[in-house]
């Protein structure tokens, strides 16, 4: 799992998340920015499935057949491979560098404290507005200015959330809980013309942290996943397009570090964020340089661990990162390629999973681009 070579430092500006909504809106006539070259389309169904990596559906096409049969490529998810990261991408066309959703859990420039960007929590009675954390504009507001009716598809409980708020600015957001429901609601939605409609799964992605990506519980889900796109591409209009994409892949951990009680990962470290497959680690003043030391010297042989200039300059984050973004990344970034998570003690669910994502091997950073037409 990339022990020899170096991380899967995604295909920026053409193989890429960020790179699949505006091509997917010059597929409507929206634009000009088509790097994947889609087929013009007169509605377009984007079928997000989280954590379906494109290796983890390559080992198992026989729960997946539908999907297996598909016109298929390969992109790469973007720096961190994590949900927030990725829906942002998709969102609003950036990459992270540009659009600031650099990972799970980010400091608060000069606040002294961690901030939550899935859930969407500070620490205490403190609110974080998302037009003031995410200001960049969405493709489905620059959509919505050219005609495309936008839709997204989800459960309810999303619905309001300052993640939701951050990332589909200028949809109508269609609640609904139970595959029967996202189907329905999908196929009202693509009846309206030029449509741009997205569905979003999340229990893969739950099957997978909870008992493994290939687990029986995975493979029951990835076959719901496989009857969900054979019936949105029965709902397609004519002329309409399907695409089902991911926000990343998934590994299984076959070890585990509290990095939060290893002393020789703590001296010196001020806040722990990030995730277990990429670690922002927020020094002390002072001591980013002896930080940075002793964390290459303890994960030597199973993480890339670079300052965080490195990884600016190394475009994990894209080609270029705002500088008023640079301070939300840690000082050292520590990022896994073995089967290591970096868990933190005080997180028991996520300490407890089996499956985690994040890093830059080829099981996370692949997802599949694969497309169905109606003609």
């Amino acid at each position: 799992m990339n022990l020899e070579s170096g991380p899967t430092v995604p295909g920026y500006g053409g193989s890429s998340l960020p790179d699949l909504p505006r091509s997917l809106l010059a597929a409507l006539g929206v634009g000009d920015g088509n790097v994947l070259g889609l087929e013009p389309a007169r509605s377009v169904c984007l079928f997000l499935v989280d954590g379906l990596g494109a290796e983890l559906l390559g080992a198992h096409p026989e729960a997946a057949p539908f999907l297996t049969a598909a016109t298929r490529r390969v992109l790469t998810a973007g720096f961190p491979a994590t949900t927030v990261t990725s829906l942002t991408s998709l969102g609003t066309g950036l990459t992270p560098g540009e659009h600031g959703m650099l990972g799970l859990m980010l400091a608060v420039p000069g606040a002294g404290h961690l901030f939550n960007c899935l859930r969407w929590t500070l620490p205490g009675e403190q609110v974080m507005d998302p037009l003031a954390w995410q200001p960049a504009g969405t493709v489905y507001q620059q959509a919505a200015t050219a005609g495309v009716t936008c839709s997204y598809v989800a459960p309810r409980q999303y619905e309001g959330s300052g993640l939701t708020e951050a990332v589909y600015r200028g949809k109508r957001y269609l609640g609904a809980d139970t595959v029967e429901e996202r189907i329905e609601a999908a196929a009202a939605a693509l009846a309206v013309p030029r449509s741009y409609v997205t569905v979003y799964y999340a229990d893969l992605d739950a099957a997978g942290h909870l008992t493994g990506w290939g687990s029986p519980e995975w493979l029951g889900r990835l076959a719901i996943v496989d009857q969900m796109a054979e019936r949105l591409a029965a709902a397609l209009p004519p002329g309409g397009a399907l695409y089902v994409t991911a926000d990343h892949g998934m590994v299984n951990a076959g070890e585990k570090i509290e990095a939060d009680r290893l002393p020789e990962l703590t001296a010196g470290v001020a806040m722990l964020g990030g995730e277990s497959r990429a670690r922002h680690v927020y020094a002390e003043p002072g001591a980013a340089d002896a930080v940075l030391e002793a964390w290459r010297e303890t994960l030597a042989g199973r993480a890339w661990v670079v300052s965080r200039q490195d990884a600016v300059d190394a475009g994990w984050f894209g080609p270029k990162v705002k500088k008023e973004w640079l301070a939300r990344i840690g000082d050292v970034v520590a990022v896994p390629y073995t089967d290591l998570a970096l868990v933190h003690s005080a997180h028991k669910l996520e300490a407890a999973f089996t499956g985690y994502h994040g890093s830059m091997t080829t099981a996370e950073q692949l997802v599949p681009l694969l497309e169905v037409t109606s003609r």
